[in-house]
């Protein structure tokens, strides 16, 4: 049986649009029910997906959201940077019955759109090789697999590091 509070059909038109205090609860949900499907809910995503105000705006970060006429959220990403100027692509979750549609490549030209306004000198991301058809959607627009600059990684579940490249105009 569907959950009620995830649309199967895309509301159109679907629009990208920054962070608003009414589409809280929407980011945990959202994201929890990826991780829980695929992983296990770390205390890291608890803390951050609890708190998004503190862990990711509050340091400069972004959350932006695709939404529908509704007003519903359909899907969501974040920005968290760092004081050495890179910039992490996080929390990215599209609804269930809408991955596929291209909501989540809308999410990603908003973020890299939004990573050009916070002026980061690189913008990175950490997955898991379990989510194949979003590595694709990262590699098409521009994120290259990279060797990880540092031991580990704050997700048990990331074995993929990958730096975004700016794609050729045209």
């Amino acid at each position: 049986m569907s959950d009620p509070s995830f649309p199967t059909v895309a509301v159109e038109p679907v629009r990208i649009v920054e962070y608003d205090p009414r589409w809280r609860a929407d980011f945990a949900r959202l994201n929890i029910e990826w991780l829980e499907r695929w992983f296990v809910v770390e205390p890291i995503d608890r803390e951050v997906l609890g708190d998004p105000e503190t862990h990711l705006l509050a340091g400069g970060g972004r959350i932006l959201f695709a939404v529908g006429a509704d007003e519903r959220a359909l899907g969501t990403v974040a920005l968290l940077p760092y004081p050495d100027g890179t910039v992490e692509l996080t929390k990215m979750a599209v609804a269930p019955g809408l991955r596929g549609g291209g909501i989540g490549r809308r999410l990603m030209g908003g973020a890299i759109d939004a990573f050009a306004q916070m002026g980061g000198r690189e913008l990175f991301l950490e997955s898991s090789t379990k989510l194949a058809p979003a590595l694709k959607l990262y590699e098409s627009v521009g994120f290259r697999h990279r060797p990880a600059p540092r031991p580990g990684s704050h997700y048990q579940r990331a074995d993929v590091y990958m730096v975004w490249e700016a794609l050729p105009a045209g």
